[in-house]
């Protein structure tokens, strides 16, 4: 591997991507850590570090501590995220973007194009939200400080511009990074903020745990990593024959191929949709703290702390559900089979057409369930040591940081390979 890395780095064109890129994520990291105007930085640092993420856990988490701390690029690259899981549950039910889908290069560009949008109009919807929750003081929990030197109107407007501007820049940066480097753009700035995350989660367990605590957190972490890689790796192969056909003097067909099916074919979205969701609860409470009645304490009780059994359990079943919600709307058999049809394609004993449309139906449900125990599982992780280790709830070693962290560098690392065997270089994978 250490040699895949120099060959990588002895080639011209690929040692420019990477240091390319690696220029990018320091821009980046630069923006999230410098303050906006108008914010107390003193203040904002002091409450910061005596409070915990509460209902912006996930977004704090994808910001890389940015949006607690009220930063140029605090908004991070959430907005995007969220867009971009709207315009795909919009492609199935709009037959305009759906039709836009089918047309290949041109209208993935118009799809890309609105999502830019959409991802400008909730960059403001947000930014306005946690400014309005910074001049009130409920940004931050049991903090009495102003995060603010001036409450007025003008700071307010000037802030919410700034964060807006910032997810303009991290679209942009994040489309050079694919235009330009290696990977996915995006996915690769959500890297680079929860790896920034990753060392004070692990300092906060040693400090409150102690070393022995700590060694054994990184030896279970670590096998539980290994555990992703296998899962994110594993994949169901259906076989397609071809069969062959005349065209003038000529034959063609009679290749056979495979469609992969992964035990993991929703990714990340199914902890994403639960935690949103799941925010919901803890947001109501929020605007409502100061209120007595009976609701609000049941699900304060119940639904703030990620720790209580009822919360866990409803965390798990929906992870569940959105599994098999998002793979039913993102593969369509039936598409699948009318294009085998149409191109020759049948898999070995089973007829072209319904038959095979049933099979895939068949095999998808039965995959997707130790996909989704999977997903559940990992995602559990972080609360199950927030009871059994005292860590916070961004803990490393599970939940939705892991499961990024594992997926981007799994294809980052093959786009280099893939590079690399197109040098007759060995690379990282075997």
């Amino acid at each position: 591997m250490l040699g895949a890395f120099v060959s990588a780095f002895r080639t011209p064109d690929l040692r420019k991507k990477l240091l390319f890129v690696l220029f990018i994520i320091a821009v980046f990291r630069l923006g999230s850590q410098v303050p906006a105007p108008g914010v107390n930085t003193a203040n904002v640092q002091a409450c910061f570090e005596n409070s915990k993420d509460g209902i912006y856990g996930l977004i704090n988490m994808f910001s890389g501590g940015a949006l607690l701390q009220l930063t140029v690029f605090a908004l991070g690259i959430m907005p995007y995220i969220t867009a971009s899981i709207i315009l795909q549950l919009l492609v199935v039910v709009i037959p305009r973007l759906e039709a836009l889908k089918k047309e290949g290069q041109a209208g993935q560009q118009k799809i890309t194009q609105y999502t830019r949008y959409l991802t400008l109009g909730l960059a403001i919807l947000q930014a306005t939200g946690i400014v309005a929750l910074a001049r009130t003081g409920n940004l931050l929990q049991d903090c009495n400080k102003d995060l603010l030197y001036n409450n007025d109107t003008l700071t307010a407007v000037l802030l919410v511009i700034t964060m807006t501007a910032g997810t303009v820049v991290i679209m942009w940066l994040g489309e050079l990074i694919t235009e330009r480097g290696i990977g996915n753009g995006m996915s690769l700035l959500i890297f680079a903020q929860i790896i920034a995350t990753f060392p004070i989660a692990l300092w906060q367990v040693e400090k409150a745990k102690g070393p022995w605590i700590f060694s054994a957190v990184i030896i279970v972490g670590v096998a539980v990593m290994g555990a992703v890689v296998f899962i994110e790796q594993a994949q169901r192969r259906i076989p397609v024959q071809y069969a062959r056909r005349m065209v003038g003097r000529k034959m063609f067909g009679g290749s056979s191929t495979y469609i992969p099916l992964k035990v993991n074919q929703a990714g990340v979205i199914p902890v994403i949709f639960a935690s949103s969701l799941l925010y919901l609860p803890a947001m109501l409470v929020q605007f409502n703290q100061n209120s007595d009645a009976a609701w609000v304490r049941w699900i304060s009780e119940y639904f703030v702390r990620g720790d209580h059994p009822l919360y866990m359990a409803t965390y798990f079943l929906m992870i569940i559900f959105f599994t098999y919600f998002y793979v039913a709307i993102t593969f369509e058999p039936k598409e699948v089979a009318d294009n085998m049809k149409q191109y020759g394609g049948f898999i070995p004993g089973i007829r072209a057409g319904k038959p095979t449309e049933d099979y895939l139906n068949y095999v998808l449900s039965r995959i997707t369930a130790p996909g989704s125990l999977y997903l559940g599982i990992v995602a559990l992780i972080p609360l199950i040591a927030l009871v059994m280790v005292g860590a916070n709830q961004d803990f490393p070693f599970g939940g939705t940081s892991l499961l990024i962290m594992v997926g981007v560098a799994l294809d980052t690392v093959k786009q280099i390979e893939s590079q690399l065997q197109q040098r007759n270089y060995e690379g990282f994978l075997r």
